[in-house]
């Protein structure tokens, strides 16, 4: 079974393209093209499934489009709208963390310079160009924190922790 904590978000599909079963997809990583990788993962009722990428190409900077094997149809394809495109962390292994979107950081424990836990990052907020984590704090709390990579002090990729020298004041 296929864990949130074993792939991270790279984009969503969109709606079908053609008659032969493509899909559009909308990504804000384009791991899939820098790794060698057989499949991508896709949020389907909840459940992460994988699905073997036959081919694909893309269509601008933020658009490609993907053929999975045996989705050979646009009635077939229509069933990925809006569905949730995830990457395997263990394949994007390798490829140095700098590489990798903010989206990486979701479910990573942040503690800050002076180790003290403030909580686990559950989304990013990428639509403005101060990028920010929004943190669920032990106290069920939500706080957002600029994702800059001055502020990074350190990075455990196994573990899953990241380090941040916050600035004063700010998770008071």
């Amino acid at each position: 079974m296929i864990k949130k904590n074993d792939v991270y978000e790279i984009g969503l599909f969109n709606k079908p393209h053609g008659l032969q079963g493509e899909i559009s997809l909308t990504f804000n990583d384009d791991i899939f093209d820098r790794v060698e990788a057989p499949y991508l993962v896709c949020e389907m009722d909840g459940i992460l499934v994988p699905f073997f990428i036959e081919s694909y190409r893309f269509k601008n900077d933020s658009t490609a489009l993907v053929k999975l094997e045996d989705v050979d149809s646009a009635e077939w394809a229509k069933r990925f709208t809006n569905v949730h495109v995830f990457f395997p962390k263990a394949l994007a292994k390798g490829n140095a963390p700098e590489q990798f979107t903010w989206n990486y950081f979701i479910g990573f424990a942040l503690y800050t310079a002076q180790n003290n836990y403030v909580g686990k990052v559950i989304d990013v907020d990428t639509s403005t160009p101060n990028v920010l984590f929004l943190v669920q704090t032990e106290d069920d709390d939500e706080v957002m924190i600029p994702a800059h990579e001055s502020m990074i002090q350190e990075l455990d990729n196994d573990e899953r922790i990241l380090y941040m020298d916050l600035p004063e004041g700010l998770i008071d």
